[in-house]
């Protein structure tokens, strides 16, 4: 385990910082010049829309009645503080891992905040094709994504680097 901060993955909690402040500052910014569905067409497949999202992912839960507002709160504290202790176990070097870390620790609290706050998460990234839409989202919702994205492929690398060098190890041991 790494004996101080610049050693382990809490060097990396500068994105943290990073993706919450984008974050917290673009939902500010529509809350300030957007009225609640105004949507405003950026290209022809994604608009600027401001929605309120009471659930989690798609909406989950998000008519359930108030609960998850707190259950949610609870679910962004608890993995935040887990990645956070992971971070601090993990040697700095580990760039992919500790950058999903961060990235998924952003998120949530960005969202905590809007929770916390509001009682919903602002949303205003829309995509959609013809009459499909996907449901909106936001910049925490994407750092979310992109470091979720990042585990799983450190994970088939990792795997794969494992299997490589036990390959190789037991090819030395049966020439010897």
């Amino acid at each position: 385990m790494p004996t101080n901060w610049k050693d382990s993955g809490l060097r990396w909690y500068w994105m943290v910082v990073l993706v919450f402040i984008a974050d917290q500052l673009s939902k500010q910014w529509v809350l300030a010049n957007f009225e609640l569905r105004e949507s405003v067409e950026l290209l022809p497949f994604f608009n600027f829309t401001y929605l309120r999202n009471y659930g989690a992912a798609f909406s989950f839960l998000s008519d359930a009645g108030g609960w998850q507002r707190w259950f949610f709160t609870f679910v962004a504290v608890g993995f935040s503080t887990l990645l956070t202790i992971w971070l601090r176990k993990q040697p700095s070097q580990m760039w992919r891992l500790n950058l999903a870390y961060t990235l998924v620790i952003g998120g949530a609290l960005g969202n905590l905040i809007d929770r916390l706050q509001h009682g919903y998460v602002v949303d205003f990234l829309h995509f959609y094709w013809n009459t499909s839409h996907f449901p909106a989202f936001n910049i925490a919702d994407s750092a979310i994504c992109v470091g979720a994205a990042l585990i799983i492929i450190d994970s088939i690398i990792t795997d794969r680097n494992d299997k490589k060098k036990k390959a190789q190890e037991n090819n030395n041991t049966a020439k010897e």
